[in-house]
């Protein structure tokens, strides 16, 4: 009876704190672009995989596109699905993870985060040189 009274009077008071559950990011995301990005768990962490860029393919070749953008050389070759763009985000609150982002577009790696909004909307920012930047993803059903 104790305890039962005791989980009332816990979600009383977190109801009247403001606070909130977040779901698990967990899932497959559209970005602005149209892009499609897989969250999983990664051992205690989170990351992301880029599962399909938009455009999928190179206008100028017609074939998968790449990763042309890579500060390595050696990664310019491989194709963009399937990259890790979300790496080793631990979670530092609820609803928010910290880690590192690769951005395909210059083919470098930031500090970045993942916040959850809602259920149905993240936001992924990353910084570099005190310069922050970031968009909203949505979940797909």
């Amino acid at each position: 009876m104790k305890l039962l009274l005791l989980q009332a009077l816990t979600s009383i008071a977190l109801i009247a704190s403001g606070e909130t559950s977040f779901s698990s990011p967990i899932g497959t995301w559209l970005a602005k672009d149209g892009a499609k990005i897989r969250i999983s768990s990664c051992g205690r962490n989170l990351c992301g995989f880029l599962v399909q860029p938009n455009p999928p393919n190179d206008p100028e070749t017609g074939l998968p596109r790449k990763d042309k953008n890579n500060v390595d050389p050696a990664k310019r070759s491989r194709n963009l699905a399937g990259v890790q763009i979300l790496i080793s985000m631990q979670q530092k609150s609820p609803g928010e993870w910290i880690g590192h982002l690769y951005d395909d577009d210059d083919g470098n790696t930031y500090s970045g985060r993942l916040i959850e909004v809602d259920d149905s909307s993240a936001r992924i920012e990353g910084c570099s040189l005190g310069i922050c930047g970031g968009e909203t993803i949505t979940r797909l059903k």
